[in-house]
């Protein structure tokens, strides 16, 4: 079957360009908030191991409580001014320069450092809200979980491309390339130079390619009072959306797990398990892979046994590897661990956006998927700041662990209350 088969409305052009705003985006997370720039912070910007630890965690914290507070508003905002673009356009420079920005950081400027990350990762996390709330525009509803799905195994291709080009390009080389050298880090530095130029030039297509739906714009002069108006008749009709509230309650508690995963995957590779940079980057290429497998496999999945399911699947999977991470006594033990949380992320990921898009009501897309935002970044600072009290107080990354298990556990409760059905027949009524 063709993509251009999969969207009515949508030719291959405007799919493939969506897609490769993920592609865009996934060597921040990957390169910086998860696997290099997380571990040089630990090991090399902070005073030591553990405090590195803490402060990143805070700094993660942050982020995510000042994006769930206003990304419904910014959302709103976008639905009634039509600036969906706009403000994708703005969010995606400022994760750039904040990115590159990071180059110049030195060892010991811990609060520059920080700053930088916080403004980048926040620009990120906003960036998301704008390109999710294109996935029902595009997609026809008996197709969007394989798109989510086809979305998340882009962005895996692209963190996984990054992580590569990094290895060979700066960490690996006796002299890295492009003239830099190791001295003071700046090959490990240069990293963040290479997320930005890949961010910016492959979310070029999006802006070029994809269409906004502008035709339910408030007149000039309206757009504030609209966007307010707007945000008080969802609350007002919260009821109706009852199915959204159970489902965006579930993923509040289960995404904060993952926040937490991706956040210390690289810190406590190379902290418990002794792992070398280059070895916390070889060990992020291997999960890329298997979250490529997993996020395509499942999103067909997604299509045939609905979102509840395949994240509910994708939750039982998590738990599992993630003990198997806690109770690890060997690096083999933690490969295999970490290989398993690859496979089972990215469709815990992309089934959530999908289910969201099934249930979001037309013309709020950009409102809902702020709502969706808020959903993952209310309490995903309670993960990250969890984990960074208990390995202080313990002095073991494996016991701040714990708390990703019981998040995975009580999010999998929650979203048993979930009525796929109900809320699917909801946003068919209009």
């Amino acid at each position: 079957m063709s993509v251009a088969a999969t969207a009515k409305g949508a030719g291959t052009r405007a799919i493939v360009s969506w897609a490769l705003f993920d592609f865009a985006g996934a060597p921040f997370t990957t390169l910086v908030v998860t696997f290099i720039y997380a571990t040089y912070f630990t090991q090399a910007i902070a005073a030591e191991a553990i405090h590195g630890t803490v402060l990143w965690s805070r700094g993660v914290s942050f982020t995510a409580l000042l994006v769930a507070l206003c990304s419904p508003l910014l959302g709103a905002l976008a639905d009634r001014g039509g600036y969906r673009k706009r403000i994708l356009a703005v969010t995606t420079l400022v994760c750039a320069a904040g990115s590159a920005a990071l180059y110049w950081v030195l060892p010991g400027q811990v609060l520059r450092a920080l700053a930088c990350v916080v403004v980048a990762n926040i620009a990120f996390e906003f960036a998301a809200v704008f390109n999710n709330a294109f996935l029902p525009d595009i997609a026809p509803r008996d197709k969007i979980g394989r798109l989510s799905g086809i979305g998340w195994a882009c962005g895996y291709v692209g963190g996984l491309l990054a992580l590569v080009a990094a290895l060979v390009m700066f960490v690996q080389p006796e002299t890295p390339w492009f003239g830099f050298v190791k001295a003071g880090g700046e090959n490990i530095r240069a990293t963040n130079l290479l997320v930005a130029i890949w961010y910016l030039v492959f979310s070029i297509p999006l802006f070029l390619w994809v269409p906004e739906d502008r035709s339910r714009v408030s007149r000039a002069g309206h757009v504030v009072a609209d966007t307010f108006a707007q945000l008080r008749r969802t609350f007002s009709e919260i009821r109706k959306y009852r199915q959204i509230v159970r489902f965006l309650f579930a993923r509040l508690i289960y995404n904060d797990g993952l926040v937490t995963v991706f956040a210390f995957g690289g810190i406590y590779a190379a902290n418990t398990f002794g792992f070398s940079l280059q070895q916390v980057l070889e060990f992020g290429i291997v999960i890329n892979v298997a979250a490529v497998f997993g996020a395509v496999s499942l999103g067909f999945l997604d299509d045939k046994i609905g979102g509840k399911r395949t994240i509910a699947i994708s939750l039982i999977g998590l738990m599992g590897a993630t003990v198997l991470a806690m109770l690890a006594t060997s690096a083999t033990m933690f490969w295999i661990a970490g290989i398993a949380i690859g496979i089972f992320a990215g469709p815990n990921q992309a089934a959530s956006r999908s289910l969201m898009a099934r249930f979001v009501p037309p013309a709020v897309e950009n409102e809902f998927f702020g709502f969706f935002a808020f959903s993952g970044k209310l309490t995903a600072f309670i993960g990250p700041f969890l984990l960074g009290v208990l390995t202080e107080v313990s002095g073991s990354q494996r016991v701040g662990v714990g708390v990703v298990v019981l998040l995975f556990i009580v999010g999998l409760i929650a979203l048993t209350f979930v009525d796929e059905r109900e809320g699917n027949r909801v946003r068919a009524q209009g």
